[in-house]
């Protein structure tokens, strides 16, 4: 069994090439793969390894950059390792929205818990924002959502500067961080009832329970477990190896969907020639299979 920690923490952080190598080294060591960033803002993070060896990367983590929390952080399981390597990057930002956060200007009192949250977005006057991408949004969220529809985080602003202030705004993410970031800038907007929801989806379907959950779908998550829904156990999610969207059990019923090659998202976008070279793929995948080796574009699904 893995355990797969999710996490970040704004604070000041120097010498990021040092800090780096330092990091991509104790991952190696330790056995553990998934991605690190880290920027000047401070760092954010999926990882996934054996019990023991994740808290160990915590400990390096906290003694590396000096602090005693994480800002948010949550753990799930995976029967196998959802990841397949380390990596530790070098961003501008932990989340790129061209804003620059200080730990200092988050507002604790606008983090939601599970229960005040479903209580806010009962409230009809409430402007409920996903702010993840639109096939996140297609998996599962929340009754009432509206999601921008913006491909590139960057680009955010523009849809939050045609709200109205007078409203509520109750936001929205995988893990909280994306909207500690459209908190800081709607603040700095003149907004002053904005609320989100702490830690996020994953911290949401881990403490409610399916009878109180205002939750639709299942959760999209960025390793090879595809989604999650409630108690984060594994969901019912698979990823199509041509479009590298995901999909659902009803969708590989369709004519479209071929393992390692289309779905119905984009089986009429690939070309012929993209389609051979997909089922050439998948061809050396199945032979791999089959003699107990694996191979380079081989996926560790559940």
């Amino acid at each position: 069994m893995f355990e797969v920690l999710g996490f970040y923490k704004f604070t000041k952080i120097k010498s990021l090439k040092k800090n780096k190598v330092l990091l991509q080294d104790f991952l190696i060591k330790k056995e553990i793969r998934g991605t690190i960033i880290i920027a000047n803002e401070g760092l954010n993070g999926t990882i996934s390894g054996k019990s023991k060896n994740i808290e160990d990367i915590i400990n390096k983590l906290k003694k590396i950059f000096s602090f005693k929390k994480f800002d948010n952080s949550n753990k799930s399981k995976s029967n196998f390792q959802p990841f397949h390597k380390p990596k530790v990057k070098i961003k501008k930002e932990v989340v790129p929205m061209n804003l620059s956060l200080n730990s200092k200007e988050r507002n604790l009192k606008t983090h939601l818990d599970p229960k005040e949250w479903n209580k806010l977005i009962k409230n009809k006057d409430t402007h409920i924002i996903d702010t993840r991408k639109p096939f996140e949004f297609d998996v599962g969220t929340f009754k009432g959502s509206v999601n921008p529809n913006v491909s590139n985080f960057r680009d955010f602003p523009k849809y939050l500067n045609k709200l109205k202030k007078g409203k509520p705004v109750a936001m929205f993410c995988t893990g909280g961080i994306r909207c500690e970031k459209t908190s800081a800038y709607l603040k700095k907007k003149g907004f002053n009832n904005i609320y989100q929801l702490n830690g996020g989806i994953l911290n949401y379907l881990k403490k409610i329970n399916t009878k109180e959950s205002l939750w639709k779908g299942e959760c999209f998550v960025f390793d090879n477990r595809i989604s999650l829904k409630h108690g984060l156990k594994v969901g019912t999610y698979f990823m199509c190896s041509g479009c590298r969207k995901p999909i659902s059990p009803k969708d590989k019923k369709s004519k479209k969907y071929e393992e390692g090659v289309s779905c119905p998202n984009c089986y009429n976008s690939l070309t012929e020639t993209q389609k051979s070279r997909f089922r050439m793929r998948q061809k050396q995948i199945n032979l791999a299979k089959k003699s107990g080796s694996k191979h380079i574009f081989q996926k560790e699904f559940k």
